[in-house]
């Protein structure tokens, strides 16, 4: 169930292994988070390894450090072994110090990246200017090798094509109404039809629609919108993001931006583009872009649009065994690209052999959280009171 990267990741390995595969998405494939993605093929999680580890423990957390570091790498490898036209550049993503607290906490990643065997170098406002294009704004940047920027949605539906390719059956608009267990098999009903499978894997993530039994995914549910302008001039394409990068900033307030292979440059930041607070988010993107790259400041929106991200309680992805020979992958809190790919590679895995030590992260039984809704209108009311006020043009 699902037709993100999670779900057509897992089809195309379940696939390659000669299982009898059929995906089910409710609307169009990567019509979910991973079509609005961001963009940035990231190494690990948002939480540095420290923290992972002292939340998950040694051992557990070392694995789940070690299997997203390598999380581009597989991303890249599939792109490559599988012909995707997705626009993937490899040369790195660069994570903006937007004030002096905040190269504090990129010297720390650093020192921590470094510990555990991340290839990541810090850069001086200097250097960071030269790479962006942005100057007199960036403190620093911890740049990462490991990571790259693709299309998302190119990507969702080249994986989901390979999956087909393979002999999976892929079916679009098909929403799951029932879930059940009869004997040994289960039974997804959609569009009056059952699928009877021996494994089953919910790979929904922020988009799982109308069921709550025999699983309730239970996050807290984030909006992130995006704009992307026309076509830059020639003369700017010569100087901003030259080499490439995807870059996000240390704010609390998150916002990114990168360039697509048209030339576009694409501005997101936290905040629902599509709820009461539409306009400010605009308002907000329009002032961003003409800050941080004043010869830009009169291209034109060509496109706008948000996408829900499920962030649990801890920022760490859950597998949920929530019956016999059956998962449920979520939360990746933003990091979908590498994460959705590992984690629905090795859920394939895991249910095609019956191992779950395949996993990423150890399957629990059950995952709940309180006051989801509180806590995502508390993030969308400081996304739209920080875009209200920031930033300044120049």
């Amino acid at each position: 169930m699902g037709g993100g990267f999670t779900g057509n990741a897992a089809a195309l390995e379940a696939a390659r292994r000669g299982a009898t595969v059929c995906l089910l998405e409710a609307e169009i494939i990567g019509h979910g988070g991973s079509g609005r993605n961001v963009g940035l093929v990231n190494a690990g999680l948002w939480l540095p390894p420290e923290t992972v580890i002292a939340q998950m423990g040694e051992a557990a957390g070392r694995r789940l450090i070690d299997e997203l570091g390598q999380g581009p790498g597989r991303v890249f490898s599939i792109i490559e072994r599988e012909g995707i036209a997705c626009e993937p550049i490899r040369n790195g993503t660069l994570h903006l110090a937007h004030s002096p607290a905040g190269l504090k906490d990129l010297q720390e990643r650093h020192r921590q990246g470094n510990r555990y065997g991340a290839p990541l170098e810090l850069f001086d406002g200097f250097e960071t200017a030269r790479r962006t294009g942005v100057h007199d704004t960036f403190f620093g940047s911890l740049f990462d090798p490991r990571a790259g920027t693709i299309q998302p949605l190119a990507y969702c539906r080249g994986l989901a094509r390979a999956a087909a390719a393979n002999g999976a059956a892929i079916h679009d608009r098909s929403p799951v109404t029932s879930l059940t267990r009869q004997g040994d098999v289960w039974v997804a009903r959609a569009n009056g039809h059952e699928v009877k499978a021996r494994h089953l894997l919910v790979a929904t993530n922020a988009y799982q629609l109308g069921i709550e039994t025999p699983f309730k995914a239970e996050y807290t549910a984030v909006s992130y919108c995006q704009f992307a302008t026309e076509p830059m001039p020639e003369a700017a394409r010569q100087r901003i993001l030259t080499g490439g990068e995807g870059c996000w900033d240390t704010a609390e307030v998150m916002s990114s931006f990168r360039t697509d292979l048209a030339g576009r440059m694409i501005i997101g930041g936290i905040g629902n583009s599509d709820g009461p607070g539409a306009a400010i988010h605009k308002s907000w993107a329009r002032r961003k872009l003409s800050s941080l790259f004043p010869a830009l400041r009169k291209l034109k929106f060509e496109y706008g649009w948000r996408g829900r991200i499920a962030m649990p309680a801890d920022h760490i992805p859950k597998v949920v065994a929530f019956g016999p020979n059956a998962y449920a992958a979520f939360g990746y809190s933003g990091r979908g690209i590498s994460p959705g790919t590992v984690f629905g590679t090795q859920s394939a895995v895991a249910l095609l052999e019956g191992n779950p030590d395949a996993l990423p992260v150890a399957p629990i039984e059950r995952y709940s959280e309180r006051f989801t809704a509180l806590k995502a209108a508390y993030y969308e009311t400081g996304a739209a009171l920080t875009h209200l006020v920031s930033p300044a043009l120049r």
